[in-house]
């Protein structure tokens, strides 16, 4: 196996592991509208991902350095032919983040119900959105000669890639759901139980068509396996939350991802941008990357952070492993009643 085609796998991870650990995050950023019933319940829900979700971003930061530097003819194709709709994602992830430290800066409601609807959106477009991406760099974009994109934002809102988002967003907001009622207690844990099988039924629907699509347009055999392994383990997760075993579910939403991405990459290989204007054209994990000393140099930089990143990561999930509920969260200093005057 060549350097680049080691790059391929080690991209698919990175995207593995972000939509795995974003993915829930956007779902419970999502369900903070969906399922929230009052504030506390969002700040139960918020809290659920508050000390994790600047961590789960780093990996889409590793994924699009590990890009530039890996294949940057396929950097630069994708950032400038998806500009906007990666400007928007952009943008959502920044006002997101900022959502998450200021909703609670200030005691009006007004304020805090501001920035309680910038974290749902700000978490529905990007679940939305990657579908989308990801969608049409499987099913191929108007690549020319140059490996410029030569398209409109219009021929990225094809009937394929906007299935693609649907899919994405229900799978992560079913993620969500089920990580809700893994970390929470009471009657939130209840209802997030009872979403998570109405979502979980929505979304075999939707990835059954997509994934489907997609074996159909392109792909192999190892992506018929990935596709059949993607659809049991949501189908298990279904039944894993029906049955109230909440850690399994969670365990087999993470394989139902894993294996929805591994089934985009493996229908992708050995193209990265697949061109619609003519084959010759695509861009490919050969004509895509950079030289073979720049790959040895970060392959062996990877050797060397990767375990750190994941320990320290491990290390973060297990110390805020606890379920929490309503009755943890404190009463804000501007809602307590002031104290009796004294004679």
């Amino acid at each position: 196996m060549e350097l680049h085609d080691v790059w391929f796998v080690l991209i698919a991870v990175l995207w593995t592991g972000y939509f795995f650990l974003e993915g829930f995050d956007f779902g419970v950023g999502v369900l903070t509208r969906l399922l929230a019933r009052d504030r506390a319940e969002r700040r139960v829900l918020i809290n659920t991902i508050g000390p994790v979700w600047d961590g789960n971003e780093v990996w889409l930061l590793t994924a699009g350095g590990a890009t530039f530097a890996a294949f940057p003819d396929w950097y630069a194709t994708l950032f400038s032919g998806f500009y906007l709709p990666l400007l928007l994602v952009l943008v959502c992830l920044i006002v997101r983040g900022v959502a998450f430290e200021y909703r609670a800066k200030r005691p009006e409601e007004t304020w805090q119900t501001n920035w309680e609807r910038a974290i749902f959106w700000c978490s529905l477009l990007p679940a939305f959105l990657w579908g989308v991406a990801f969608g049409n760099i499987v099913h191929g974009v108007a690549i020319d000669a140059d490996k410029e994109y030569v398209g409109g934002l219009l021929d990225l809102l094809n009937p394929y890639a906007l299935l693609g988002g649907l899919t994405t967003l229900a799978l992560f907001t079913f993620h969500g759901a089920v990580f809700t009622a893994l970390k929470t207690v009471g009657d939130i844990r209840v209802r997030a139980r009872a979403l998570a099988v109405r979502l979980g039924v929505a979304t075999v629907a939707l990835a059954v068509v997509f994934l489907g699509w997609t074996r159909l347009d392109r792909g192999g055999l190892a992506s018929l396996i990935a596709l059949a392994v993607a659809a049991l383990a949501l189908l298990a997760a279904v039944r894993a939350i029906a049955a109230v075993r909440e850690g399994w579910s969670f365990a087999l939403s993470g394989v139902t991802i894993v294996a929805t991405v591994a089934t985009l990459f493996l229908a992708l290989y050995p193209n990265v941008m697949p061109s619609t204007l003519d084959p010759d054209w695509s861009l490919t994990v050969a004509n895509a990357s950079s030289s073979h000393y720049t790959l040895t140099i970060m392959t062996w930089l990877a050797a060397l952070a990767t375990p750190l990143v994941l320990l320290y990561q491990g290390w973060t999930y297990w110390v805020f492993r606890k379920r929490i509920g309503t009755q943890h969260i404190a009463v804000d200093a501007h809602q307590q009643e002031p104290e009796p005057s004294r004679p």
